[in-house]
Formats: structure tokens, sequence, C-alpha cells
């Protein structure tokens, strides 16, 4: 079930969270953990559909901006429209980059770099698996996520 605005969620309390996602999904979402390269569910997923936080069912990236960067973690070059997530430098591993989290629910996204296909904005949200949760787009609308169908209409393919 989506959520109409970021008040509308209400996030769970940790020992929610720990029974709720897997040891992977709650080290990545609450502890800005890294799942490993080529490993998570997604890194090669190629369907339509669109990408939502694990945690708090937010709408976060469509299948339309995924592309194969080669790093091993879905990529994508955009967030939906619309969609708000927030930025902080992080120095963890001895150099600035730039983490993402979900705004609703806070969960640790991964990271965004300007090293994206130019044509496309140049960006390159590198994103772990374990925070998102895969919608199809034939289950768009079952799921209450209805309104991002129109991302894919008209399109050729």
């Amino acid at each position: 079930m989506t959520q109409d605005t970021k008040t509308d969620f209400q996030k769970p309390s940790d020992n929610d969270l720990r029974e709720r996602l897997t040891p992977i999904q709650y080290q990545v979402t609450q502890h800005e953990g890294t799942e490993r390269a080529f490993t998570g569910e997604y890194w090669d997923h190629d369907e339509d559909g669109i990408y939502v936080d694990v945690v708090s069912g937010e709408p976060l990236f469509s299948s339309l901006d995924k592309y194969d960067a080669g790093c091993g973690w879905p990529s994508f070059t955009q967030p939906i429209p619309d969609v708000a997530l927030t930025e902080n430098t992080d120095y963890k591993i001895g150099y600035a980059r730039t983490e993402v989290r979900s705004a609703s629910a806070d969960s640790h996204l991964g990271h965004v770099f300007p090293d994206g296909p130019r044509d496309r904005g140049g960006l390159r949200y590198c994103i772990n698996s374990a925070a998102l949760r895969f919608v199809p787009l034939s289950e768009l609308d079952a799921q209450g996520y209805g309104q991002y169908r129109a991302l894919f209409e008209g399109r050729q393919g």
C-alpha cells in the first residue's frame, strides 16, 4: 500500500523492523550497510515496473530509468518524478560520497555518483537491492501504485 504523504507513514519500531526485514535488508536500510556487488536480487533484473522502499513502500525508481552500469548494483539515472529522496555526505570509506535515503522511512538506499549516462542526465543512483521491493507493471493497480502506470503508457517495446 502506498502512502499519500510523508506524514502518512509511521516508521515501525526497531524490533518490528528486525522481525519484518531479512538480516541484509535490516543492515542496509537501518545501518547503512552495503550488499556485495553482483549478489542482490535486482542488480540484473529486467522487467517493467517500479522499485519501492522495502520499509515504507514509498515509490522510488522506475525500470524505465534502470540501466546496466556494470557495478553489480541496481543503477538508475533518476528517481521517479516528484519523488523526494534525501541526500547526505558520507565519508565512511575515506572520501566524500553522496548517500541517498528514502524520505518517508529514512532508509539508507545507496549512493548517487556523477558518472551516469551523460545523455540521461549524468547521474548514477547506485542502490542496494536489499533496500528495494519490485512491483511489476502488471501488479501496479492491485498493489496501490496505479498512478505510476502512466510512466509506461505509450512506451515502445
